[in-house]
């Protein structure tokens, strides 16, 4: 369970992004952070499936990151967390060496698409929360690095659905996933492999 020191944390690092965000018009310069509850929740899931390996895309500042790292310890795994954007990655590693949690995160920086192409690793749980645009470029390869009975979690399905619609459809027409939304925060797509 998160120590209250932890929760206070995030509480207050929530806050600070938020704060962030409602004062940049540029919509790419938002850190656009995963919602507490959506964070909780992903906590939660880690804990119960106790995957071997996490995956997550889209680092950002490391909100949703804190959570999984947290999450990773108290299982015994290790999470791989990336980033395109060299300076939030900084950011993220930093809140990560203040809470402690470096010693389970590997933070990659640069393309996911060059990670999913090159990367013989496979995850037991992936988070996908980047450029939506990009997803149905990354599904052959994110299909190749999931493993059967993997939990891929995808945000922003509800407040984003018309940018996320036609990866969704792409994910319905696989015979070997079950998927489902999830009406958390932005809305969470968690689909399986059967």
């Amino acid at each position: 369970m998160a120590t209250s020191e932890f929760n206070a944390y995030m509480a207050e690092l929530y806050q600070s992004f938020q704060a962030h965000d409602a004062d940049q018009n540029d919509r790419l310069l938002r850190y656009r952070n995963i919602e507490p509850e959506s964070a909780y929740y992903l906590s939660m899931l880690v804990r119960i499936q106790q995957p071997e390996r996490l995956l997550e895309i889209g680092t950002s500042t490391g909100y949703s990151t804190l959570w999984l790292a947290e999450a990773a310890r108290a299982t015994g795994t290790k999470l791989v967390t990336l980033e395109i954007e060299k300076e939030r990655s900084q950011q993220a590693q930093w809140h990560a060496q203040k809470m402690g949690l470096t010693d389970v995160i590997r933070f990659w920086v640069g393309d996911a698409l060059e990670f999913l192409r090159h990367t013989q690793e496979q995850y037991d749980f992936i988070l996908l929360d980047a450029e939506r645009d990009a997803y149905i470029i990354y599904w052959p390869y994110l299909k190749k690095v999931l493993t059967p009975k993997g939990v891929l979690i995808v945000d922003n399905v509800i407040s984003h659905a018309d940018q996320v619609k036609d990866f969704i459809s792409l994910l319905q027409q696989e015979q070997d996933m079950m998927l489902t939304t999830l009406d958390l925060g932005a809305g969470i797509l968690m689909a399986t492999r059967t």
